[in-house]
């Protein structure tokens, strides 16, 4: 029998979307080494008025289990009804256990902490600043899961609070992507939550965790990858670093807080000039923290003279992290396209090789892309130069942003 190298392999590969997917999946594999799963159904959920009556949904169904980790959990209505949510299922006998971010969740009213530990539920505080060293205090828990029953899971951008209600109508109503999984990759996003679990409380697991075996509910391949705190290179980089440098047609990049590395601001540049069309989508008028919308604008200039596409997003802030290529696979997850994300932070992200999901992910930033503002290189270059000022300094603090 023939063999064929690796170079023959690739140009093989070229064109063809199963052996194309099959390319990217062994690179991920081998490179993190964490198994991708099959027979999984993953499902994008666009903006609050599709996300949260599916998670709420979700939670009234459980009959055994129910596993919640957020970074943001706020105040207003959607928080309430969470917390009456699980402590409903609590009540009912359920295992219901939160794992809150000790500074992302500090708004938390603590009447609504009272309902939930009186009904039963286990809630548990991630790394409270309080009690923290400086250098603890700096790596947060920014994963967002939901698992029930062990068999359902969603992930995303979403935190809990009324500022992702709605549909993006307006400034009051917060763009966001979250997805609902089932199939073998729930153990993944389930792994993830009791990492950070096994920090905040003693007990990991107990009768009521079956730990059942999942049964294939759809076509999707795909790779849970946990980016966790710590010094030197993370899973999380190596992620996005080989999704950029294969990719062969087109990169689009959907970011709350985009302020990269040098690094990966010049990979996005190399990924352009070697013909990739690489479409970075952005918040605009709307951005939540301007210091680092700043922090970011310091690379646009390389990035246009490479050839990138930055657009800003106009109706409401963005706050999306997805990232799909070349029409086969996205990252779906917690992770922005920062230097807090991939250095700091505790992350999740799904890399779903599915040409339907991609697809649904790229109808959706299509469909932004339309309400959104494209960065001009010629009016870019020509900024005042109090702006420039600021975005330098911005500098000293830009590895924290």
């Amino acid at each position: 029998m023939t063999s064929i190298t690796p170079d023959r392999a690739e140009r093989s590969a070229a064109g063809d979307p199963a052996a194309e997917g099959v390319r990217l999946r062994r690179r991920l594999e081998r490179l993190l080494g964490v198994a991708a799963t099959e027979g999984n159904a993953v499902e994008p959920l666009r903006n609050g008025d599709e996300i949260f009556p599916a998670m709420l949904a979700a939670i009234a169904s459980a009959e055994h289990t129910v596993d919640m980790m957020t970074y943001v959990y706020w105040r207003g209505d959607i928080a309430r009804r969470f917390a009456h949510a699980l402590a409903d299922r609590a009540r009912a006998g359920v295992r219901v256990r939160l794992l809150l971010d000790g500074f992302g969740s500090h708004p938390i009213e603590r009447e609504l902490l009272d309902v939930m530990e009186e009904a039963g539920v286990t809630v548990a505080w991630f790394r409270r600043p309080p009690y923290l060293s400086p250098f603890k205090q700096n790596h947060r828990c920014h994963r967002k899961a939901l698992i029930i029953d062990e068999h359902t899971a969603f992930t995303g951008g979403v935190g809990i609070a009324d500022e992702w209600k709605g549909d993006a109508r307006n400034v009051d109503e917060w763009r966001d992507t979250h997805v609902r999984v089932r199939g073998p990759a729930v153990d993944g996003i389930a792994a993830g939550f009791a990492q950070n679990w096994a920090e905040c409380d003693v007990d990991l697991f107990d009768d009521r965790d079956r730990f059942c075996a999942q049964d294939e509910c759809g076509d999707a391949v795909v790779q849970v990858v946990r980016g966790s705190a710590g010094m030197g290179w993370q899973d999380m980089q190596t992620l996005i670093r080989v999704v950029l440098e294969l990719a062969r047609r087109r990169v689009r990049l959907a970011t709350a807080y985009f302020a990269p590395d040098a690094y990966f601001a010049d990979l996005l540049c190399r990924t352009a000039r070697r013909g990739v069309t690489v479409q970075i989508l952005l918040p605009g008028p709307h951005a939540d923290k301007r210091v680092s919308r700043l922090a970011g604008q310091y690379h646009y200039a390389a990035l246009l003279d490479a050839g990138v596409q930055i657009w800003q997003y106009r109706p409401t802030m963005m706050h999306t992290k997805v990232i799909t290529m070349d029409g086969i696979a996205s990252l779906i997850g917690s992770t922005n396209f920062n230097r807090r994300s991939l250095d700091h932070d505790e992350e999740i992200m799904l890399a779903a090789i599915d040409s339907a999901v991609t697809a649904r992910l790229d109808d959706h930033f299509t469909e932004d892309l339309a309400v959104s503002e494209r960065i001009d290189p010629v009016r870019w270059r020509h900024r005042p130069v109090l702006h420039r000022a600021k975005e330098a300094s911005i500098l000293p603090v830009r590895r924290f942003l």
